[in-house]
């Protein structure tokens, strides 16, 4: 009874973030409902937290591979903005085509991510240092090659890369066949890998999540899925920015869940010296995650500077901020060593939810820092307290 209770209270813990979305989500459509505004989950609001996130979803999937090895990288947001700065003047300046400058820019972040995770992964530098030093190089570096002007606009097909739509090979039109058809093949995927998982866990004699539990969960996933996929079909289809999304997710969901790299990265953060120990490369792997974090930061970059359709010098401002909150709201360890993927989304959407309700509601930028924070130290709370318990 005592082993059953465990297991319910740890995947309980697991799943406390989107039983928090949802209360959050529900909260704020009654709240905006009391005030006599449209539905707070219509197309347009759905489509926007995407658009306006997706983001803080990149940097936060770089982010919790930086947290889990144990580091911190504080120069995101400058990055993103300098890699934004470049893509704007090879497009805009240089004249050179869209296909050309994505992986040119791509590869720009990387190097960027390789200087700093030399410092941090061969000198043993403090990441904190480092990294706050590349804030700051960064940042000047962006008000350097911008002469402090904005650079733009861009052609369509760039800007495509953030604003734009997947087109619907079905001829429906309305609603958008083609979003419907993936949808319902998600939330078949999903069903499948949950079962999947159970089945997985009962062979090597895991306890098993308890059968309720599961299926309660697995139908607010589809539900949603469902509620949202429809949304978008009846409006202008899957965002490009969406389709960009779900395929990181799915990418690093694998890598960090099913490969031998992954799991050393979270070996590393758990224990570095037992990790060392064991024969494993942790220089090599705390490298290798500063090299990601550099390319999904000019991918981020690249994505806020075709939605803007301008390249500025205040660009990223805070990003850095909102991928560490997405993490550690996500359910991400202080200490290094656990978190998930999933939980990295869902600490995101949580925040862009949050940001979108409560412009709606006409709460000032102001209360809305204060909220975040606060929702912020909850979350470190909880951590340090199961912990602890």
């Amino acid at each position: 009874m005592a082993d059953k209770q465990s297991s319910l209270g740890g995947h309980l813990r697991e799943n406390g973030m989107l039983l928090a979305l949802v209360a959050i989500v529900a909260l704020f459509s009654i709240l905006v409902s009391a005030q006599g505004k449209p539905m707070f989950l219509q197309a347009p609001n759905i489509t926007n937290i995407f658009l306006q996130n997706g983001h803080v979803i990149i940097l936060a999937l770089g982010m919790l591979l930086i947290i889990v090895s144990g580091h911190i990288d504080l120069s995101v947001g400058s990055v993103a903005a300098f890699t934004g700065a470049v893509a704007a003047y090879l497009t805009v300046d240089a004249g050179l085509p869209f296909w050309l400058v994505i992986p040119l820019t791509l590869i720009v972040g990387g190097l960027i991510g390789a200087a700093q995770g030399y410092w941090v992964a061969f000198w043993r530098i403090p990441s904190f240092i480092v990294t706050l030093a590349g804030m700051m190089v960064f940042r000047g570096a962006t008000l350097l090659l911008l002469g402090g002007q904005n650079i733009g606009p861009f052609p369509k097909a760039f800007q495509s890369m953030s604003s734009g739509f997947i087109p619907d090979l079905t001829g429906l039109m309305k609603p958008h066949g083609l979003t419907l058809i993936i949808t319902a093949l998600v939330i078949a995927a999903v069903v499948w890998v949950g079962l999947r998982a159970r089945a997985r866990d009962a062979e090597f004699g895991i306890t098993p999540e308890p059968t309720g539990l599961f299926w309660g969960r697995t139908a607010i996933i589809a539900a949603a899925m469902a509620f949202v996929g429809y949304q978008l079909a009846s409006f202008r289809g899957l965002p490009n920015v969406l389709v960009v999304l779900a395929i990181l997710i799915v990418l690093y969901a694998f890598f960090t869940e099913n490969t031998v790299q992954g799991r050393r990265i979270y070996a590393v953060g758990g224990n570095e010296k037992a990790a060392k120990l064991s024969g494993i490369r942790t220089d090599r792997l705390v490298f290798f995650c500063f090299v990601n974090m550099g390319v999904l930061a000019a991918l981020a970059g690249m994505m806020v500077t075709a939605r803007l359709n301008s390249a500025t010098p205040k660009a990223g401002t805070g990003f850095e901020l909102d991928a560490i909150a997405a993490v550690f709201i996500g359910g991400a360890s202080m200490t290094g060593g656990s978190g998930k993927i999933i939980g990295v989304v869902i600490g995101a959407l949580i925040m862009g939810v949050m940001n979108m309700g409560m412009s709606i509601l006409g709460i000032g930028i102001d209360y809305q820092q204060m909220i975040k924070g606060l929702v912020l130290l909850a979350a470190v709370i909880f951590d340090v307290y199961n912990k602890n318990k």
